[in-house]
């Protein structure tokens, strides 16, 4: 087993910046906003980084690709998330389109990463 490999994927480092992304920008959102929206948007988001990481700890592909399912998952909720905050006027239109499109590369890479896992990487 390679000694915490997900520290040198692309995908688990773009991960890691959206969540960065995703701190700065709930972080000015109104109180009673911030605690409710804000949390679960935080919490999606580390969820992304956290299940890459967990699945590639596993010992099986198939164990690994769940949790990558797990992951991809997460990034809807995210996305739905900061569609709220969009439409309640808490981020700009641009910062949806931007984290947006993050979210979509990080979803296309583990969609990449689950394909290789099948064909027996």
């Amino acid at each position: 087993m390679d000694k915490f490999r997900f520290l040198e994927w692309p995908v688990y480092h773009d991960a890691k910046r959206v969540v960065h992304s995703v701190f700065a920008i709930t972080s000015k959102f109104p109180s009673h906003f911030r605690i409710e929206l804000g949390s679960q948007i935080n919490r999606v988001a580390i969820s992304i980084v956290l299940n890459i990481a967990e699945g590639s700890g596993k010992s099986s592909d198939k164990d690994f690709s769940r949790f990558l399912n797990i992951a991809i998952g997460s990034i809807y909720e995210t996305v739905a998330g900061l569609d709220i905050a969009k439409d309640t006027k808490l981020i700009s239109s641009e910062e949806f389109i931007f984290l947006s499109q993050e979210l979509f590369n990080i979803a296309k890479q583990l969609g990449g990463f689950k394909k290789k896992l099948k064909s027996g990487l």
